[in-house]
């Protein structure tokens, strides 16, 4: 299956893009996505553990399971004052 992946904030400039396109196989989940993502991206880059995610506009946990399609935000800590 295909889905894009969305990259926000620091993570867009970690990675060297704000979208990734992706192929998974069947079944995988949202932390299957990143692992692979990190080394599918013009730079290689590492998550942040407390990076949040959503599928489709809707937050997720990283054992939810995407389908053929989807769009996956993944959106690290803000911080600041």
């Amino acid at each position: 299956m295909k889905i894009v992946i969305k990259l926000f904030a620091g993570l867009r400039d970690r990675a060297g893009t704000g979208d990734l396109f992706i192929e998974l196989p069947s079944g995988a989940t949202v932390k299957d996505a990143i692992d692979t993502a990190q080394h599918n991206a013009p730079k290689e880059w590492t998550a942040p553990t407390s990076l949040m995610a959503a599928i489709n506009n809707e937050y997720v946990g990283f054992n939810a399971v995407l389908s053929d399609g989807d769009e996956l935000a993944l959106i690290p800590p803000v911080s600041g004052g």
